[in-house]
């Protein structure tokens, strides 16, 4: 099978990463993929270095024939089965260079958001079909307007080669120069409002009080970054809540939790969720988006509403105080994710539906 991956994002995210995951798993499996990006993409760039084939070409606007032509060339030349597009913008486009080819190859959109979306063309009648990362969006996405035989979910997974707690020894407590006995309670996000930080820390100070070896710990960079530092020092929860910044070792960071926490308040999924539970670390979400999805309640983590510092606090303190029942937890979240939601997984399902959608158009 011949998949051509677009995009017309330049950023780095959960949306190229799971992109590239996907395209390295099928090519394993003796598929033939390759990508069509915007030259100055951080896409282009990665997937040049694992060796797939790359078109770079501007993607300026949605109606860019230059791009449509180009787009049409390389459609022609590799003999696509399945054009995977990500974006609205390569979606329009791809769509349209699709239709100009002879043997026209399918085209299947990837939404990774639960956003509202802005074209309902780029859903319902330049694709032939579209894969959602959640059940959720795939909700949302049928309320506005896609037919449901035409949307299937298909969750992002985890590579667990990476995300493996044998392999790494989470040392994040001696870096801090923290005690043996503190109890890591620490999240891993882009420090953005959605991401609830601020409810985090809202809940902090109870959670000190009844759990006073609690230390909390924030891994990421964000717009958020100066006003999170001004609401600790306001909360005097210095030494008690850390900001680590950009990390490039998250393994390693949530390898050193005893307890992840995200009080986000909005998600397509949730996939640091299901990287933590993948190292072991049980898990508090909240009831928003593809968020259940990937907790399995009471089980392998806890879930509150979004928005609510008090409840939030209470698992927290649950969890915090219990140790055995944590270690229950992280153990059925490591065999869980494992079982379900390997990017392997993924792939397995990804290529299922190629193989489904292009029997179908045969068949008809």
């Amino acid at each position: 099978m011949r998949i051509l991956h677009t995009e017309s994002s330049r950023g780095w995210g959960g949306q190229e990463n799971r992109t590239l995951q996907e395209a390295l798993q099928l090519r394993a499996a003796g598929e033939q993929v390759s990508f069509a990006c915007q030259p100055d993409s951080q896409l282009a760039a990665r997937a040049q270095q694992h060796g797939f084939g790359v078109t770079a070409l501007p993607m300026r606007n949605n109606f860019d024939m230059p791009a449509v032509a180009r787009l049409a060339a390389a459609l022609r030349r590799d003999g696509a089965d399945i054009v995977n597009t990500h974006s609205g913008r390569d979606t329009f486009l791809a769509g349209l260079a699709a239709r100009l080819v002879r043997r026209r190859p399918l085209v299947v959109r990837t939404r990774h958001l639960i956003l509202p979306i802005t074209s309902r063309s780029t859903y319902t009648f330049l694709p032939d079909h579209v894969v959602a990362v959640s059940e959720a969006v795939r909700t949302y996405l049928m309320t506005v307007g896609v037919p449901a035989q035409r949307v299937t979910a298909i969750p992002t997974g985890v590579d667990t080669a990476r995300f493996d707690p044998a392999v790494h020894p989470g040392n994040l407590r001696q870096e801090l120069g923290l005690p043996a006995e503190a109890v890591l309670i620490g999240t891993v996000a882009i420090l953005r409002a959605k991401k609830g930080h601020l409810d985090l820390l809202a809940a902090a100070p109870r959670v000190i009080a009844a759990v006073p070896q609690a230390v909390f710990v924030f891994a990421g960079d964000g717009p958020q970054f100066d006003n999170l530092t001004q609401a600790i020092a306001e909360r005097k929860l210095e030494g008690r809540v850390r900001l680590l910044g950009l990390r490039r070792d998250v393994p390693e960071v949530l390898k050193s939790l005893d307890l992840f926490v995200l009080p986000t308040h909005q998600e397509a999924l949730g996939t640091s969720f299901l990287e933590a539970q993948a190292m072991g670390v049980p898990v508090i979400g909240t009831r928003v988006g593809g968020v259940p999805e990937t907790i399995r309640e009471n089980e392998t983590g806890l879930l509150v509403p979004a928005h609510d510092p008090e409840a939030l606090a209470q698992a927290i303190i649950a969890l915090a105080g219990d140790p055995a029942r944590r270690r229950a937890m992280g153990e059925a979240g490591r065999a869980w994710v494992g079982a379900e939601h390997t990017v392997q997984r993924m792939a397995e399902r990804m290529l299922a539906l190629y193989q489904r959608l292009l029997q179908e158009r045969a068949a008809a």
